[in-house]
């Protein structure tokens, strides 16, 4: 619509002159032309376009007769500051030796009256002239200015920049700060000494983002200005997590309706924290509204534009902006200049009506009245207090300053370059305020700005508190330095003002969007078992890796307890105790047995089978010990094998004896002589034999795919169980088998000898010892499956030592009771008997 606008201004004023015939050779201005308010002509002059005045009456044109001049009211002494400014300048550089010597530099200033279409007025005037009649040797003529300084608004100067951008005249801007004038494209000639918004924008993003604001609301101007300057806002906003509860707009234009309902909205947000990226003039409207509706509590965040206003700041109605924070440009010391502005009077120029509308502004009288309220021009400036007056705050006005200087230093170089290259967008050079000025390829100097924060001076007055600065040449990690402890908030608080739509949440926590609302706004949800977030508002929780397992808060991953069987355990001790008793039992029978090796009831047992059954019955309890401890490599292998050997040498001991108590009762009967064929060779023969076809099992297992240390991982989630891996599962069950196999053999020679005549019967404590051995390994099986972690290896011991103790006692503990309790049944008539 603005774009539509500005087409339909520009195409009025190109109807405004309308060439007659060649022949006649004169053309004529229909329309009136824009007046300067100040001018001196001069060797080479300046164009300057300030809002000197706050409103523009405006009309509605016809097209069907001339346009009436547009006219302005109420002086804005902070544009009659900056006029006296650029005039300072301009005279300093008159009167200076090394600058444009011999050359001197006039001025023609003009008033847009903050007005798109008076900038374009005065813009064709600068170009132009203002004659009435135009001769044919009005287009020849130079042009009427070399350089426009303004205008303080974006709106208008883009205007302005469209117009004189296709004739190459430059326009400096000190005050227009909308990103959009950065495009090269379609403003060629414009250049400006204050940053572009695109950099404010992305610094009070970072500034909201550094207090931990993520809920803020913001009210624009409804203009280029504010349009662009919260549009990069909320880009960069986006881009740091921040978001935005509302974005109103409004224009100083607007009916009080308009401004209502933007307080309404703010009074019912929920957000504490509300950015004003505003034009001074639509600023002022709003807080006159506000201070009519009480509204306190919120935080307010300013764009340069009015943070370090000495006029709202001075206003008490006001005082709710005490705590505002917002981004200025750098302050800046012009010496001379108080004693300038202090020194101007309407008796300089009689005929000039700005100056004396000036004086009547200043000082609230007038030239043509009589009264007590008469203008008497004996009034002193020095002794006022005012936004012209002060010049404590001279952030903008040292921007006109530089401006003037940029134009000075382009002619400068022009003149005393012999190959006249050098252009305004090339130039650099250092002001007496020591800043160093230079523009880049979008015409932009650097972005510089100091971070201000309303707080109240001792006289009860608002002082601008200088807390820190942006610099965007600096790195995206240095650029924002805030000095945080030195700052006062909203009702002069010292606590940081919070505005989230929901709580942070905490560690152990992840977001979770509530549904239809922004991103902000979320509900708090624990991370799921196995995962953890170590951060504030995480918006996922992440698995630990498969070592490390959440602690209870699940903020942190801790290394798994990694769990196998150990000595020190309860578990682990008592295992060991039993084992290391059936060590000691097994040596005693086989001290005892060896004491009485000549006794009958030894030596009709087969005392040498007896001797090695004891032998392989103690390496039995041995082998258990090596299933304790952290698994290695070594230990894997040497427990599962020496568990299969051991047993089926004790299993082959007796299976011998059983055979031997079979065959021995067959060779009783007359004729036979089957037991020639079971002697003491041939049972050492066959227990070897057995034996070796297990050790060749082991052998093969540990050569094709041994046991392992294993850490299991997916048993427990909390816990890695450090265990040996089978490697494979076919050598294990072979060996396991083939051991059960032998025992079930065992098992049934014996129960087939279990009634023989005899007093006693050894082969009927084979049977029992058999049939514990089988019984306790069938039920390993399901249990040694089933059971989870260490309890594997516990269950594994306990067969081992079940077993084990089951062949001890069976066998050997009713041979013990005679030789020690009954030694008179220790005889040879005893244990032949029938």
């Amino acid at each position: 619509m603005a774009k539509r606008s500005m087409s339909k201004l520009l195409m009025l004023l190109v109807v405004y002159v309308i060439c007659v015939p060649a022949s006649a050779q004169v053309c004529r201005l229909l329309g009136q032309s824009a007046l300067s308010l100040l001018s001196a002509d001069r060797d080479i002059n300046i164009g300057a376009i300030f809002s000197l005045h706050k409103s523009a009456l405006l009309k509605i044109h016809n097209f069907t007769s001339k346009p009436e001049q547009a006219t302005c009211g109420s002086l804005n002494l902070r544009e009659f500051k900056f006029v006296q400014t650029l005039i300072f300048a301009i005279e300093e550089i008159n009167n200076s030796t090394q600058l444009l010597p011999g050359v001197s530099l006039g001025y023609k200033i003009y008033d847009s009256c903050g007005s798109i279409a008076q900038a374009i007025f005065s813009g064709m005037a600068l170009m132009n002239g203002y004659e009435e009649t135009l001769s044919d040797t009005s287009c020849s003529r130079p042009l009427a200015v070399h350089a426009i300084v303004g205008e303080s608004n974006s709106s208008p100067t883009i205007g302005l920049a469209s117009l004189v951008g296709p004739f190459s005249i430059p326009v400096i801007s000190h005050f227009a700060t909308c990103a959009c004038l950065s495009n090269k494209k379609r403003y060629r000639s414009f250049f400006r000494t204050i940053p572009s918004d695109y950099y404010q924008s992305r610094a009070l993003a970072q500034l909201v983002k550094h207090f931990g604001w993520t809920w803020v609301g913001t009210v624009r101007s409804r203009s280029d200005y504010g349009n662009n300057g919260i549009a990069a806002f909320e880009e960069a906003a986006k881009q740091e997590g921040i978001c935005i509860e509302y974005s109103e707009a409004i224009f100083k234009t607007d009916p009080e309706e308009q401004f209502l309902k933007t307080i309404e909205v703010i009074k019912k947000g929920t957000a504490r924290v509300v950015l004003a990226f505003m034009a001074f003039g639509d600023f002022v409207l709003l807080l006159k509204v506000i201070a009519q509706h009480n509204i306190t509590g919120v935080q307010w965040i300013g764009s340069e534009s009015w943070i370090t206003s000495q006029n709202l700041a001075e206003t008490k109605e006001y005082s709710f902006l005490s705590g505002a924070v917002g981004f200025a440009i750098a302050n800046a010391k012009l010496v001379g200049l108080q004693e300038f502005l202090l020194n101007v009077h309407p008796d300089q120029e009689p005929n000039n009506e700005l100056l004396k509308e000036f004086w009547e502004t200043a000082f609230q009288c007038s030239f043509r009245n009589s009264g007590s309220d008469s203008c008497t021009g004996s009034e002193q400036l020095a002794e006022l207090r005012n936004e012209y007056t002060d010049v404590s705050e001279l952030r903008i006005v040292n921007k006109v300053y530089t401006a003037v200087y940029a134009v000075a230093h382009t002619l400068h170089n022009v003149f005393t370059s012999s190959t006249n290259t050098r252009h305004l967008k090339k130039i650099i050079f250092t002001v007496k305020t020591g800043e160093t000025i230079f523009f880049d390829a979008s015409g932009d100097p650097v972005a510089r700005y100091d971070l201000v924060n309303w707080q109240p001076a001792e006289d009860g007055s608002i002082q601008f508190k200088h807390v820190g600065f942006y610099d965007s040449s600096l790195s995206s990690e240095q650029c924002l330095q805030v000095n945080q402890e030195h700052m006062l908030w909203t009702g002069n608080s010292g606590q940081l003002p919070v505005s989230v739509c929901s709580e942070s949440c905490p560690p152990g926590t992840r977001k979770a969007v509530q549904k239809g609302r922004p991103v902000c706004c979320y509900d708090c949800i624990p991370c799921a078992e196995g995962e953890i977030s170590n951060g504030t508002d995480s918006s996922a929780c992440f698995p630990c890796d498969l070592e490390y397992w959440p602690n209870e808060s699940r903020d942190r991953c801790v290394l798994k307890v990694v769990e196998f069987l150990t000595y020190t355990e309860i578990m682990g001790m008592v295992l060991c105790i039993f084992s290391f008793i059936g060590v000691l039992l097994t040596a005693i029978v086989s001290l005892l047995f060896y004491l009485h090796k000549e006794t009958p009831i030894v030596r009709a047992n087969n005392s040498e089978l007896s001797f090695l059954l004891l032998f392989s019955l103690s390496l039995c309890f041995v082998c258990s010990f090596i299933f304790i401890g952290r698994p290695t490599e070594w230990s894997c292998m040497l427990r599962h094998t020496a568990f299969g050997i051991t047993f089926v040498l004790c299993i082959s001991c007796v299976l011998g004896k059983t055979i031997v108590v079979l065959m021995a009762f067959r060779a009783t009967v007359p004729g036979s002589n089957v037991m020639k064929w079971f002697g003491p060779l041939q049972q050492r023969l066959n227990v070897v034999s057995l034996t070796l076809i297990q050790v060749i099992i082991c052998v093969l297992w540990l050569t094709i795919y041994p046991p392992f240390p294993y850490m299991n991982l997916s048993y427990y989630r909390e816990k890695i169980i450090l265990e040996c891996n089978l490697g494979s599962a076919l050598g294990f069950w072979t060996v396991l088998g083939y051991t059960g196999l032998l025992s079930i053999l065992c098992f049934v020679l014996a129960f087939f000898a279990r009634k023989l005549p005899d007093n006693f019967n050894e082969a009927k404590f084979i049977t029992f010892s058999m049939l514990i051995f089988c019984a306790v390994w069938l039920t390993f099986i399901p249990a040694y499956v089933s059971s989870p972690g260490k309890f594997t290896v516990a269950v594994q011991i306990f067969a081992i030592l079940a077993s084990s103790f089951g062949l001890l006692f069976c066998i050997f503990a009713p041979k013990c009771y005679i030789i020690l309790l009954k030694p008179e049944k220790n005889t040879k008539k005893q244990i032949i008997g029938k």
